[in-house]
């Protein structure tokens, strides 16, 4: 039996595991834990360009939830959210179910479904923004079928939001695929035996089978899509300038942010909007955790 006393083999064991740690939870509490603190205590000051200028406590907050534009933001980011996860995540677990078989180029498909997700975010959406002008192609296309319309969906409030829900959903569903299909590939083969000696057609083996061995997975590609819709900026951003126009139709909440802390040097309520929305992220991954992360009980 091992010793614990010092100089013995198992506490060599023990430092050695630390010291290989050691490093990366410097990283960690460094670049994560301590700017959330560091949010927190400038929340609570009316922090300007040249530091504290006066301690208001929780007045930021306060300010905050009294804020139509704020609660406009936290609408639209909402209605984002939910709107792109279920479009990314039925389109990426589709794909990966269809690049799963065995079909003649997959590796061509998968590279190709998966090439949106790895390209410039910025070179996307300027060209979606060219396609859906007012002049653009889907505008074109549509009046082919007799839909003649000349509407700009970016720069119209009533489709602004939703053109991103499409855009953001179609340029993020390959890496849910890529997800997914290593879920899917991690199943054993003696499943879908048993299923088809069972009679199991093929939608029936995927709703009873399929789906539920993916739990892990589900949980997984829930989290990841629900915290980058919830950060939702850069196409924002680039489609309607930091104003989230038309309308405030596309304002979220850390474009909010942005406008707070870099158009208007308010850092200390800035902060407290970052902290608002790190509630928010850590608020709905728990929730997410009971409902998916948990393991089956036999």
């Amino acid at each position: 039996m091992r010793s614990w006393a010092w100089g013995s083999e198992r506490i060599r064991e023990a430092l050695v595991g630390y010291a290989f740690i050691l490093v990366p939870m410097g990283v960690f509490l460094l670049f994560f834990i301590f700017p959330i603190g560091y949010a927190v205590y400038i929340s609570r000051y009316n922090w300007g360009i040249l530091g504290k200028i006066d301690f208001v406590g929780w007045g930021n907050y306060r300010t905050l939830f009294h804020d139509p534009i704020f609660w406009r933001a936290v609408k639209n980011t909402a209605m984002f959210s939910v709107a792109v996860v279920i479009l990314e995540v039925t389109l990426g677990l589709a794909l990966a179910v269809i690049v799963n078989q065995t079909l003649r180029f997959r590796t061509f498909y998968r590279a190709g479904f998966y090439f949106p997700s790895i390209a410039s975010s910025a070179a996307i959406t300027a060209i979606a923004i060219y396609i859906l002008s007012a002049d653009g192609l889907l505008n074109s296309f549509l009046g082919l079928f007799g839909y003649d319309t000349n509407r700009p969906w970016f720069y119209d409030s009533g489709t602004a939001l939703w053109s991103l829900v499409g855009l953001n959903g179609w340029a993020t569903s390959g890496t849910i695929m890529l997800f997914y299909l290593a879920a899917l590939q991690a199943i054993p083969v003696e499943v879908y035996e048993a299923a088809a000696i069972d009679g199991a057609r093929t939608w029936r083996t995927f709703w009873k089978v399929t789906f539920p061995l993916l739990r892990p997975a589900h949980f997984f590609v829930l989290v990841v899509a629900v915290i980058g819709a919830l950060q939702m900026f850069d196409q924002a951003f680039l489609v309607a300038g930091p104003e989230g126009g038309p309308n405030y139709s596309t304002l979220t909440v850390v474009l909010y942010l942005y406008n707070k802390a870099i158009a208007n040097a308010e850092f200390g309520y800035a902060a407290a909007v970052g902290v608002m929305l790190f509630v928010g992220i850590f608020a709905i991954t728990v929730i997410q955790r009971l409902l998916f992360g948990r393991p089956e009980v036999a």
